[in-house]
């Protein structure tokens, strides 16, 4: 078994894109309409995708305080001023629980926790 994708359902798809490739830098794998109000995306090149769905009829979009996605960059300080160019603050972090992972948290536009992990050495 593999794991293939975690789902996303976002209020704005064009808002999630613009945030997940423009800003983080994921790359739009797969775009398609999947039925009359939905549209679904896959991002990144890697084994595992993200998938954003988009229901026109469902905006109230509440995600859980206790979930969070996570991916791994090069650069902590880099990506963080990075990101603040872009105007996205830092959520909470950055955080170093040991000597080998430094990581913080952002927030996507419908509220979920993106987590950006540098692995040291």
């Amino acid at each position: 078994m593999k794991f293939c994708w975690t789902t996303v359902t976002v209020a704005d798809m064009e808002r999630s894109l613009a945030f997940y490739c423009g800003v983080l830098g994921l790359e739009a794998a797969k775009r398609y309409p999947a039925g009359p109000g939905v549209e679904i995306a896959f991002l990144g090149t890697g084994e595992t995708k993200l998938e954003l769905i988009c229901r026109a009829d469902e905006k109230d979009i509440r995600i859980g305080g206790h979930i969070s996605v996570g991916f791994e960059v090069e650069s902590l300080d880099e990506t963080m001023r990075r990101l603040a160019a872009k105007g996205v603050a830092v959520h909470s972090g950055p955080f170093q629980p040991n000597e080998h992972i430094r990581f913080f948290f952002v927030l996507d536009p419908d509220g979920l926790k993106v987590q950006l992990v540098e692995n040291i050495g």
